[in-house]
């Protein structure tokens, strides 16, 4: 395994497998990447801890395709956040944005995870092109937060054995500066040589006939190991600066022997430009284009996942003269 000299070891992915337990993985250190993301929205603490959650999660699970493209995780509910958006292009790229009811947040205080986000779905779509087909996965949630949204998307759709574990927090600034966030995962998934040892319990049939036979499997003992050592994980392990993933995977799995791959770095960046701004105004309808021009005689764009500003002539999208207030996409 090569360190990455450009993030040390935070913002990092770094793949590993425990050969003695079948199973294979990631663990994911974020601190400047989702710093930038939460202090640049300036969003309620409770909302900057659930989204941090969502790319950590995002980015466990985009890391594991093998090719360019994108990665989106998105909720829509009817939570007080009833919108998390999340991208990663592969392989290092990600933004991400909330939408919420600031009022209902500050009312609520400091609300689990789980009461925010409220019922709706979380859906995982795989772009890898626009000459190929998307994929989307949905689960529903149901009051549950990401960690076991996660697991039953891949008990449902995958059928792949998996635990996930995520944490985001704040740590203190030296001398006097201001607390920074930080955010980490780590997945496992138990990926035996025989499928049969990959078989899980069906779904409970709910209104079967009486007498009916329900077929259980029994737990694999090496997947049981393993899910055990994972859900140990304290919050403050996966978010402390002071201790690399390396450590953490060594504390979790010494016993057994852990191989760690060459890692891959995670950068925050946005791909909105001036040009796809204007090709996005191009694709509305000239009336429409013209109730967008504001007092100022432009149309103005925000960013909703960088929150960069764009002022835009109508002439440069075929706009005429108009009356409107500014849109942001």
């Amino acid at each position: 395994m090569t360190d990455d000299v450009r993030t040390g070891p935070d913002d990092r992915i770094l793949p590993f497998a425990v050969e003695a337990l079948d199973i294979r993985g990631r663990a994911v250190r974020l601190g400047p990447c989702v710093d930038a993301v939460l202090q640049r929205h300036d969003y309620p603490h409770a909302v900057s801890r659930l989204l941090g959650e969502a790319i950590a999660l995002a980015v466990l699970l985009g890391s594991s395709l093998k090719f360019d493209g994108r990665f989106q995780l998105q909720t829509k509910t009817d939570g007080l956040v009833d919108m998390l958006v999340v991208d990663f292009d592969l392989p290092e790229s990600v933004r991400a944005y909330a939408r919420f009811d600031r009022a209902a947040v500050a009312a609520a205080g400091e609300a689990p995870p789980a009461a925010l986000l409220g019922r709706g779905h979380l859906g995982f779509t795989i772009d890898q092109g626009a000459h190929m087909s998307r994929y989307q996965g949905i689960v529903a949630l149901d009051g549950q937060g990401l960690e076991e949204a996660a697991h039953q998307y891949f008990r449902q759709s995958e059928q792949i054995p998996t635990r996930v574990r995520l944490a985001v927090g704040e740590v203190m600034g030296r001398d006097g500066a201001r607390p920074a966030w930080r955010a980490g995962g780590v997945l496992v998934q138990f990926i035996p040589a025989s499928p049969d040892r990959m078989r899980m319990a069906d779904l409970h049939p709910g209104d079967a006939p009486e007498g009916a036979e329900i077929l259980s499997h029994r737990e694999d003992d090496a997947w049981t190991e393993a899910r055990s050592l994972v859900e140990t994980v304290e919050d403050h392990e996966l978010v402390d600066p002071t201790l690399t993933s390396e450590e953490l995977l060594y504390r979790l799995f010494h016993e057994r022997g852990v191989k760690v791959f060459n890692d891959q770095g995670v950068v925050e960046r946005c791909r909105c430009s001036r040009e796809r701004i204007l090709g996005m105004l191009k694709s509305f309808s000239d009336e429409e284009r013209r109730s967008m021009v504001g007092d100022d005689g432009r149309i103005g764009v925000t960013c909703e996942f960088c929150s960069t500003h764009y002022h835009v002539g109508p002439e440069e999208v075929g706009a005429g003269d108009g009356d409107g207030a500014g849109s942001a996409p």
